[in-house]
């Protein structure tokens, strides 16, 4: 009876422990934390990038309304999906995409 009360206590702080840890990693990626617009320059055309979705991983997926799309974390960098990549966004962070006017959140 001792060992099953010691699972079962050792089976609840397992799930305790994962359960935290699955809420830090989701307050990694909040809507909070990314802006609803990205204006980004792509082959010089202007695009605005929606926030799509934000995965449980803390990718956020940006699209524009003509299908072309890039993803972001809180800590990474901005990478076109499909894309080649020489966009006016690609490689610069959310702080960066904030400092230069390209990124805009919504105000609540």
């Amino acid at each position: 009876m001792k060992a099953r009360g010691m699972v079962i206590r050792a089976t609840f702080a397992a799930t305790a422990l994962s359960q935290l840890a699955a809420i830090a990693h989701a307050s990694e990626g909040s809507f909070d934390d990314f802006p609803f617009l990205v204006h980004c320059e792509v082959s010089g055309l202007h695009r605005a990038f929606y926030l799509s979705t934000i995965g449980q991983d803390g990718v956020a997926v940006y699209i524009s309304p003509d299908r072309q799309a890039g993803t972001i974390t809180v800590s990474g960098k901005a990478d076109p999906v499909g894309g080649d990549g020489s966009g006016s966004c690609a490689g610069k962070t959310l702080e960066q995409l904030r400092s230069t006017g390209q990124a805009y959140d919504l105000q609540h």
